[in-house]
């Protein structure tokens, strides 16, 4: 498993929770916690997704990977889009459609389900999605491929960027109410805000 390298080593975010009020303390801490369950997704559907998002994020932890995952199921459960292009089906809808082609053109090309297949052929099949050139393009064809690609780019980022544990490692101080922030100024940092220990 490849090593998460932080500028903030020492940095944990969740030492600060004294500081927010009782929801957002309630909220952030929910995401350490992951149950394995799905209201949206199929099994099949949520481990094509691990694999997906593992490799877009470049993370192949577990707990975080599980979180992204119940992140975008709750959201597709939800069928709350804050954004989506005229013409562009549901989310839900969407994705469901494309999990369905990206298993049956794994099948087809390589007998084996996306998860299985070496790391190299699954960014070779992601980039072509991408470019909207996935193979057998009959299995594509009712699936608007960049639409995909995008949609899961933006969900999957959106999930890993909220994690407590990515905030740590990235140096966001979290929630800033209702403490809020004193130093203002270019480079001038807080006290309690994310010091680099070394630079990258």
């Amino acid at each position: 498993m490849k090593q998460i390298i932080s500028r903030y080593p020492t940095y944990d975010i969740m030492s600060a929770q004294h500081e927010w009020d009782q929801n957002t303390r309630s909220i952030v801490n929910e995401r350490l916690h992951t149950g394995g369950d799905y209201l949206f997704l199929s099994v099949l559907e949520a481990e094509m997704l691990r694999t997906w998002c593992s490799l877009l994020m470049d993370d192949e932890r577990g707990e975080i990977m599980q979180f992204v995952i119940e992140h975008i199921d709750r959201t597709l459960s939800s069928g709350i889009e804050s954004e989506r292009k005229l013409n562009s089906p549901r989310a839900a809808l969407l994705l469901r459609a494309g999990l369905e082609a990206l298993d049956d053109s794994c099948q087809l090309l390589y007998t084996e389900r996306f998860f299985h297949l070496e790391s190299e052929r699954q960014l070779q099949i992601m980039t072509s999605i991408s470019d909207e050139d996935a193979l057998p393009h009959e299995v594509w064809k009712h699936v608007p491929q960049k639409v995909f690609f995008q949609k899961l780019l933006s969900l999957t980022t959106e999930a890993y960027y909220s994690h407590p544990r990515v905030w740590s490692e990235i140096g966001y101080g979290g929630p800033a109410y209702p403490r809020g922030y004193v130093r203002m100024h270019p480079g001038q940092l807080d006290p309690w805000e994310a010091k680099p220990k070394y630079e990258a």
